[in-house]
Formats: structure tokens, sequence, C-alpha cells
């Protein structure tokens, strides 16, 4: 889990503040596409939005091959759904 810029989500009828986000990497073919599970928190971590990211080529070999993989994967993620990491 990695904390976020505060972003703001229609939860259940209204604006709540996420802050958390979170990445699971769910399916890696080894080759050349990973599929991770994305969830967004708030501060009394309640999930309030969730969602699946597809990596492909190119940014999968850089993510193969990086020697910090787990951080490449967050930060990719985070610019796929617009978050800036802190």
């Amino acid at each position: 889990m990695k904390q976020i810029q505060p972003v703001s989500i229609w939860y259940n009828g209204q604006i709540v503040e996420a802050i958390i986000f979170n990445l699971t990497s769910i399916n890696d073919n080894l080759i050349d596409s990973a599929t991770f599970y994305w969830q967004l928190f708030d501060a009394s971590n309640i999930q309030v939005a969730q969602g699946n990211l597809t990596m492909n080529e190119p940014d999968y070999t850089n993510y193969s091959s990086n020697a910090d993989s787990n951080t490449y994967a967050y930060q990719w993620g985070a610019t796929q759904l617009n978050l800036t990491l802190v």
C-alpha cells in the first residue's frame, strides 16, 4: 500500500477522499503482459474504488527487468490512474 495525494471519489452517495493506493498482481504471463488489481482506500481504511489494469509492452519489459519491480509497478499504476504517490 502506498499513500497518495488525496483524490475525491463518489462513494455511496457522497464525496470521500481516497488517500491510500494498493496494487496487487493477479496475472503475469511472464512474457509480455501482467494484470493488476488496484484499490483506493479512505482514511478509515474503507475501500472506495477498485478495478483492474493490464500492463503490456514496452512497460512490461521495463517492469520485469527493473531491480525494484514493485516500485515500478506502483509508479506505473499511479500514472495510469492519474494518481500522485507521496
